[in-house]
């Protein structure tokens, strides 16, 4: 049978906090991937599609690639590595800037190893006063890696996104559609529902919190007259963090547990009841049995 459509599978990579899960958003149409302005927040590989006429994109959005420095980091870094090695082209997302760091060298080194396309996006160019600059930024990055195509982005504005899908359909193989046309992602809804609990959690906290918290849904089911009962619980890895996150006279937890509910309400099309506990769990980023619990098991590796 001969396909008449491309489809393949796209992931983006690039240092924590580039803008991965926000380009992704704004090129499905719909919020999937949590975005904050903490580093690391995308713990899993998450998978959204994107089909229009001319086939169907499958992105999976990874972890950034670090160096690793407990067992949640080990897991976020295996998980992305792997990514690059099955996926049909690869977008690294970088900042406009001519200077390389570190981080920035590690990435290189990983994708110098694989045979995939890689796409340098540059992102924020939003942000660059003068646009003839962003010829300096690409002859910087331009030999630290064989690029097949260099295309400067702003992901908050949509700026040039539509010129990235071309060329992310130019490497993609034609073949079947792996899903129908309406799909967006293929995360759980429970999983959707407790990622935007963490999201509203790390922005609402803002420094206060380091990153260790997780959330889990323990309970999310469907009443007779159509409302969704949600009973999540927020991870925390010390009590002092118990006492922030509740907040004075349970004010805190309120305003996350009233942000997260309107999120998820428009993404079910539904009234949501939701109900939110906080759990210490000592050390759990380093702990595979809590981790195997909140998620993060490691069967995708």
């Amino acid at each position: 049978m001969e396909y008449t459509k491309k489809s393949g599978f796209a992931t983006l990579v690039g240092r924590p906090n580039v803008g991965k899960s926000t380009l992704m958003n704004h090129l499905i149409g719909q919020k999937i991937a949590i975005t904050s302005d903490k580093p690391q927040t995308t713990r899993n590989r998450i998978q959204t599609v994107y089909t229009d006429e001319r086939g169907q994109i499958i992105f999976l959005d990874t972890p950034g690639i670090h160096k690793a420095k407990n067992k949640l980091g080990e897991y976020m870094v295996n998980v992305a590595e792997h990514t690059l090695k099955e996926v049909d082209v690869i977008l690294w997302l970088v900042e406009p800037t001519t200077f390389i760091g570190a981080g920035e060298r590690h990435i290189a080194e990983q994708l110098n190893k694989v045979k995939t396309p890689v796409i340098l996006v540059i992102n924020k160019i939003d942000t660059v006063k003068n646009q003839e600059e962003i010829l300096t930024f690409i002859d910087a990055y331009k030999d630290i890696c064989p690029f097949a195509e260099i295309v400067p982005v702003s992901a908050l504005r949509k700026k040039n996104t539509d010129v990235l899908l071309e060329q992310i359909f130019k490497y993609l193989p034609y073949g079947p559609q792996y899903y129908d046309e309406d799909t967006v992602t293929d995360q759980p809804m429970r999983q959707i529902a407790a990622e935007l609990i963490r999201e509203k959690a790390l922005r609402l906290l803002s420094d206060e919190i380091p990153h260790g918290i997780a959330v889990t849904i323990e309970k999310m089911t469907e009443r007779d007259n159509g409302i969704m009962d949600i009973d999540a619980s927020i991870i925390c890895e010390k009590d002092s963090h118990k006492g922030i996150i509740i907040g004075k006279g349970g004010s805190m937890l309120k305003k996350i547990g009233s942000a997260a509910r309107r999120e998820i309400e428009d993404m079910m099309e539904m009234k949501v009841n939701l109900q939110l506990w906080v759990k210490v769990r000592r050390e759990w980023r380093d702990s595979e049995i809590y981790m195997k619990n909140y998620g993060y098991d490691g069967k995708d590796i």
